[in-house]
């Protein structure tokens, strides 16, 4: 049985400098600002406005209003008076249940000519199935017309669990994360997107240059395979490479850079342990199997991520923030090329369920509850 109490970082990992940013305090009315002292200065934590169903993904719109998802199925538009608006129309039909339902939201990398929104959810399929699906439709007047799915994971299945979800564009494609629906096995089977990085055009066609193009009995968008569920993802913009974090089972969540074909070891692998408590092989024993960067035991739980660039958080500049569900708070994480360590964490008390740097070098964060709150981070 595996008994780790810290994280592990792989052979190549820069030694981390732990920091725990501790907020004393709870977040808790609408405007309220809390304060903590940090080894990089004071940081300021305030409760812009509550009452979301289990946010889960946002994106900032031209204009400095932020667009929210709840899982439950509603978009919202969070305004710069912090005011919140009611149901945005236009969104899909989703398949709400457990981890299910709708997901994460970004705008188009040329949104300013061509207006399009994009969004993951459950797809719900015949006798209450469902898969991960992306589509994309056009930004008009506070709503969004002309929907249409881009892309559906192959198969549906039925279960509340393991969706993953996060859209992340790079060079004019996308990429859309997945979970294995808590199926293991199918997670090192090409035949079938389970466990899957995709990469895809965005009409949702494969992408050029993905690594299983023309094999027999692979799906073309598939971009790397063994994963367990990733809800977090990012593009590092000093190299342009794709990071992610993803779940694990009993131990071992892991950050990893995946590349094209390779194979992430899930189930056969992982650095933590079947939840009945029987042990997993760690990726070592088994070479063949690409392994974590950085893993986590205690888990973080993490989702959503993005990379630093602005100017208020000097300290974090370049660095990595992964949102924490487990962790409550921010996991900062130092990244240099395809090296990676833990440098900093903001405990925030609340399952974090994303996070987003705000045009003012401000960074946005999600709570994971019924009662969903966004947070400002800022100094």
């Amino acid at each position: 049985m595996k008994t780790r109490s810290f994280p592990h970082l792989s052979q190549h990992a820069i030694l981390p400098k732990v920091i725990f940013l501790m907020l004393i305090l709870a977040v808790s009315a609408c405007g309220q600002v809390k304060q903590a002292t940090t080894d990089s200065g004071a940081l300021q934590v305030q409760n812009l406005t509550d009452g979301l169903d289990h946010p889960w993904g946002m994106a900032f719109l031209p204009d400095g209003r932020l667009l929210v998802t709840e899982r439950s199925g509603d978009l919202r538009i969070l305004d710069q008076n912090n005011k919140l608006s009611g149901p945005v129309e236009g969104v899909p039909e989703v398949k709400v249940n457990g981890q299910g339902g709708l997901l994460d939201i970004v705008l188009d990398p040329n949104f300013a000519a061509n207006k399009y929104v994009y969004l993951s959810f459950a797809e719900p399929g015949p006798n209450s199935s469902a898969s991960t699906a992306v589509g994309r439709g056009v930004w008009e007047n506070d709503r969004i017309t002309g929907f249409t799915t881009i892309f559906s994971q192959q198969p549906k299945l039925n279960g509340p669990n393991h969706f993953g979800g996060r859209i992340v564009f790079s060079d004019g494609n996308l990429f859309l994360t997945t979970g294995e629906r808590f199926q293991f096995a199918p997670a090192q089977d090409l035949g079938n997107h389970l466990g899957t990085v995709v990469r895809i055009k965005p009409d949702g066609s494969p992408a050029d240059g993905n690594p299983f193009i023309g094999e027999e009995g692979a799906q073309p968008e598939i971009w790397s395979y063994g994963h367990r569920n990733i809800e977090a993802a990012a593009i590092d913009p000093a190299t342009g490479n794709l990071w992610i974090a993803e779940m694990g089972p009993r131990g071992g969540d892991e950050l990893n850079q995946p590349e094209a074909g390779k194979n992430y070891g899930w189930p056969e692998v992982s650095w933590g342990e079947n939840y009945d408590g029987t042990d997993i092989p760690d990726p070592p024993t088994q070479p063949q199997y690409a392994d974590a960067v950085v893993h986590w035991t205690p888990v973080i739980s993490p989702s959503g991520m993005a990379f630093y660039s602005g100017n208020m958080f000097p300290a974090w500049k370049g660095n990595m923030l992964i949102g924490g569900l487990s962790a409550k708070g921010v996991v900062v994480v130092e990244v240099n090329g395809q090296q990676a360590a833990e440098k900093d964490r903001v405990s925030l008390q609340a399952r974090i369920r994303d996070v987003e740097q705000a045009p003012d070098g401000s960074v946005y964060v999600l709570t994971d509850e019924g009662n969903g709150k966004v947070l400002r981070l800022w100094k």
